[in-house]
Order: C-alpha cells, then sequence, then structure tokens
C-alpha cells in the first residue's frame, strides 16, 4: 500500500477525471450543466475537492507587440472532501451560472474561432493535482442574434472574431477581456468605412452595444474611427424595425468627423484599456492576431457564415489550444 501511494504521488495508478457537459451551446447568461466522472486509481485516494475554472485564450498588448495567453473568468467548486476508493466509479453532476458577458463562439452552427474552455481540476491528498479540459460552446442570445441578422441583410459581411484584454472605458464591462466580431462594410458605406467592429456587453438587463467603424481617408486626410455605444433589451428587440435602427446607427458613426468629436443621437464615444496599473489605454483596438477569420464576404453575415465558408485554420488551432494546454506546452500565461 505504501508503495502504491508513492506511486501515485507520481501520478502513476492516480485517480482519473472526465468532464462531460450536458446539451448543446449555452448561452450568455445561461447554466452549464454536466458530469464530472471520477475512476479510482490504485490505491484510495482523498479527493479533497473538484472545481470548475472557465478559461480562454485572449489576445493581450504589450510594449512588444501582441501575445495571447489563456484567461481565467469564472471558477465554482462543485464538491468536497470525499475518500475514492481504490478502481471506484463516482459522478459529480453540476449546473454552474455563465457570466452574462460569456463570449459567443459560434454563429448559425458556424464556429467563430473563439476558443473557449472549462477546466477541471481534481485535487488529490497525496497525488498530483489531475485535470482535464473541455471545449466550451456558447451561442449567442436571441438580441444578439437578432442584430447580427440585421447587419447581414444590410450587407454587412462577417470577417473574424477575437478577444482583447483590457476594459472599455465608459461602460459597464466586468470581465477582464472583451469580445470584437469585425464586419466588412455594406456596399452602401464602404465608399465612407473599412470596416465595423462589434461588441456585446450583456447584463441581466440588456445589451450594451459598442460599435467601432474604421473610416477611410481621403487624398489629403487620413482614416480614423468613429466609435458609438447603443443599449438594447433582452426582450424589447422584438417588433422594431432593425433595418431601418441599425442603418441610422452606422450612418450616425459615417457622419461623425472623428472619435473625438460630438457623439452621435443614439451614443457616445468610449475608450478602452489594456491593463495599464494607471488606467491609460496604449492604444485602439488591434486586429484579429490568431487568425479566426471565418470567410463570410460581402454577401452577408447570415448567408455567408451559415452557408459553411469556414476557413480551416480555425478548426487547426482550436485543436492545438486544447492539446498545448493538456500536455503542458502552451506556454501563455495564465491570470
Amino acid at each position: 500500500m505504501v508503495f502504491k501511494k508513492l506511486l501515485g504521488s507520481l501520478g502513476v495508478g492516480a485517480p482519473t477525471v472526465d468532464t462531460v457537459l450536458t446539451g448543446g451551446a449555452a448561452v450568455p447568461g445561461g447554466s452549464l450543466s454536466g458530469q464530472v466522472h471520477l475512476k479510482g486509481g490504485s490505491a484510495d485516494f482523498t479527493v479533497e475537492g473538484i472545481t470548475l475554472e472557465l478559461v480562454a485564450r485572449v489576445e493581450a498588448e504589450h510594449e512588444e507587440g501582441e501575445s495571447e495567453r489563456m484567461v481565467s473568468f469564472g471558477r465554482f467548486t462543485v464538491s468536497g472532501g470525499f475518500v475514492l476508493a481504490e478502481g471506484a466509479e463516482h459522478s459529480v453532476p453540476f449546473d454552474v451560472p455563465l457570466p452574462w458577458e460569456t463570449p459567443v463562439t459560434e454563429l448559425y452552427g458556424q464556429d467563430l474561432g473563439i476558443v473557449l474552455g472549462v477546466r477541471t481540476e481534481l485535487a488529490v491528498a497525496g497525488a498530483r493535482d489531475k485535470g482535464d479540459l473541455d471545449r466550451l460552446s456558447v451561442a449567442p442570445l436571441p438580441a444578439q442574434e437578432a442584430l447580427l441578422e440585421t447587419l447581414g441583410r444590410l450587407g454587412f459581411g462577417f470577417r473574424s472574431a477575437d478577444l482583447e484584454l483590457g476594459h472599455i472605458r465608459g461602460t459597464g464591462q466586468q470581465l477582464p477581456f472583451y469580445q470584437e466580431i469585425e464586419l466588412s462594410p455594406a456596399p452602401q458605406y464602404a465608399h465612407e468605412i473599412n470596416e465595423i467592429e462589434l461588441t456585446f456587453l450583456a447584463d441581466p438587463g440588456g445589451l450594451e452595444i459598442v460599435l467601432e467603424a474604421d473610416k477611410r481617408g481621403g487624398f489629403y486626410t487620413e482614416g480614423s474611427d468613429v466609435l458609438g455605444r447603443f443599449a438594447v433589451g433582452h426582450h424589447d428587440y422584438q417588433g422594431r424595425d432593425w433595418d431601418t435602427e441599425i442603418d441610422s446607427w452606422i450612418r450616425s458613426l459615417v457622419a461623425a468627423r472623428s472619435a473625438h468629436d460630438a457623439p452621435s443621437a443614439y451614443g457616445h464615444g468610449y475608450g478602452h484599456d489594456h491593463g495599464d496599473e494607471h488606467g491609460e489605454a496604449h492604444g485602439h483596438r488591434s486586429g484579429p492576431g490568431m487568425g479566426t477569420a471565418v470567410a463570410a464576404g460581402a454577401a452577408g453575415l447570415a448567408v455567408g457564415v451559415a452557408g459553411g465558408l469556414v476557413a480551416a485554420e480555425v478548426v487547426d488551432e482550436v485543436g492545438d489550444f486544447f492539446e498545448d494546454d493538456e500536455s503542458g506546452e502552451d506556454g501563455g500565461e495564465e491570470d
């Protein structure tokens, strides 16, 4: 028995853990449920606790440029201590809440390349901690999907999505990062703007929608970013003429002279903090650095993504993320 315990401390003959998430994609602010399945090792082990951690692959800006890291955005203890007998099987059910600002990883059933995971930590007395990492899929809230569908009808195309470390000043952002959805301009705006970047900040009351329009420059002028912020309730999106309303949002951004000029009638400007301890912004939003592109083009957001035009590197990068993390070779930082 002493020899078995020694092997257990080295990870040989220790308990194994496998987490199975229930159902399909979760939604922001909803619940995440499943089972943690344990199988006992070559001796009796005392399990000190089981913890679930929500993690995301996030881009971070710094003086040397950009890098990617794993960032935690939720942690839940789903079981206290108990003894797991030799070779015994044991399951622990769980049902935990997702943060309202949880990023969307799929749209119309297609992967956006956003990498989220659920890491299971099994603390075992006398042995190395065991773990499991599972991919987390998150679909948009009804209001988010309605707004994206409207942008598609207006002629915007999906380019990419990524997660940026930092805070958007002047908003109610809670997580240490925010999601950017980058859209190609509809034809009627293409002469004025290069792209639109969209961020959803959800809370129990509704959505805060942050839009950034990258304006084209002229022969004698440089391009600039035009910023706006808008609010929509979780249910009051129904029955509204969204085509007209969102068109007015975009036109209000296009009409603004610069990011520092007077705000539009629908919202006001904002800035970004990228983790500086003094709260100073290190720059505005950057483009995608993970290659998380979903090719949709100008044919429209809904048609392009639903049509299955998904870049192959999206699938490859998601798989690499989990393989690297489980083997301890990721090389990123964990907050």
